[in-house]
């Protein structure tokens, strides 16, 4: 029985110890955006930006991190505020009813995050969660310290059921996400 019990103490302290390697990043609200562009009549690019994104990175004990990001529909930013309207109205992000899109992504080696390439994972929004594509470019990041990623990649309207005005606008969206991450605190 005592053997017993010393097994568990060490288990314990092993899991405990490995426990302390995770790590969260905090994603920097201040400093992250979201930015989109889509083709009007196939001439202008009608672009917006979400300027309210929160949420983490989690580093797993295997060096694995896990992106997970909020954005905030109502903070999008547009150079019209007639476009900047229909762009909230129902027959596309319809704000009201889905105030938040959702990113997460498939676990990655945190060295993916600084030196670039694939990340995939899942979007939300509209209540529509369809698997997505994105591309880490290379980015300056170490382990602990804070750190900015870029993300770009596209999306079709037409899987979120945005599809109305299919033949004025593009159902291609470019996407550009900007990052910028910190520790959270111990």
């Amino acid at each position: 029985m005592r053997r017993l019990s010393i097994t568990s103490l060490f288990t314990t302290l092993a899991l405990a110890a490995s426990a302390c390697h995770a790590k969260e990043l905090r994603i920097d609200s201040n400093r992250s955006h979201a930015d989109f562009g889509v083709r009007l009549l196939w001439v202008h690019t009608i672009g917006g930006r979400f300027t309210d994104m929160h949420g983490l990175v989690n580093l797993d004990r295997q060096k694995l991190a896990t992106v997970d990001v909020q954005i905030e529909i109502n903070s999008v930013v547009m150079d019209s505020s007639r476009f900047r309207r229909w762009v909230l109205a129902p027959e596309f992000f319809d704000a009201q009813r889905h105030p938040v899109a959702h990113f997460l992504s498939d676990p990655v080696p945190f060295d993916r995050l600084a030196s670039g390439g694939e990340l995939d994972g899942r979007l939300s929004l509209r209540g529509v969660m369809h698997p997505i594509h994105l591309e880490l470019l290379p980015a300056s990041c170490a382990t602990t310290a804070a750190c900015v990623i870029e993300a770009r990649g596209s999306v079709s309207r037409s899987d979120f059921g945005m599809i109305s005005h299919g033949t004025s606008l593009s159902d291609q969206v470019k996407l550009d996400l900007m990052i910028a991450l910190e520790p959270t605190p111990d």
